[in-house]
């Protein structure tokens, strides 16, 4: 039996805090082994549990500074992976979650396929930012035939002309398919295929 990821959640908001627990939890490979409110208990936590990723927000109860606990967090215990998430839109957060040592950054507005994706990711040593960095992380994940399969899902190309175009059966195409959604986390190539293209990460147009 595959080994679960355990996910301590830091998150002010009660609702959005509630509502992580459960998706997360109704995925096979994650597991909620803490919610808590105030990210100043953070480091404590994670001594005690010993989680996986840290899903850390920035601004906490009482005013917590997410990042800076995370930063603690990573001085002392840095087999633990952080992923910061805001809704708030203030560019310098990136920049200081970078030099707290976060492995990946979200936009709490992205959505639950988006997030699935980003803990698996960061959890395979790929970490995940916003911008350039996105495409850095996405080419490295990929092989060039599975990257080839993207591009041709994005031009809305059917299995059937997609295996013609690369030269491959259509099992063969679909073990690609297969891999790619392992890797992605996400559970539908058409899902994974809007979410690549609004990311800027892949180009649709033929070269």
């Amino acid at each position: 039996m595959r080994t679960k990821i355990k996910i301590i959640v830091v998150e002010d908001q009660a609702m959005l805090r509630d509502s992580l627990e459960q998706v997360i939890s109704r995925q096979d490979d994650m597991e909620v082994v803490a919610v808590i409110a105030d990210a100043s208990g953070a480091p404590e936590l994670c001594r005690k549990l010993k989680p996986d990723p840290v899903l850390m927000d920035v601004v906490t109860e009482n005013n917590s500074n997410g990042i800076a606990f995370a930063a603690q967090i990573r001085s002392v215990l840095p087999e633990i992976k952080i992923v910061i998430m805001t809704s708030l839109p203030e560019i310098t957060f990136v920049d200081e979650a970078r030099k707290a040592g976060a492995h990946s950054f979200i936009d709490k507005n992205m959505g639950n396929d988006y997030l699935f994706f980003v803990i698996r990711s960061t959890m395979k040593g790929n970490g995940v930012y916003p911008g350039p960095q996105d495409r850095v992380n996405f080419a490295a994940q990929f092989t060039e035939k599975e990257i080839a399969v993207i591009r041709l899902v994005c031009q809305g190309k059917t299995r059937n002309e997609m295996a013609k175009e690369l030269d491959l059966s259509e099992a063969s195409l679909g073990r690609h398919i297969t891999a790619i959604l392992d890797k992605s986390g996400f559970d539908n190539i058409m899902k994974f295929a809007v979410y690549a293209v609004g990311q800027g990460l892949i180009v649709t147009d033929k070269p």
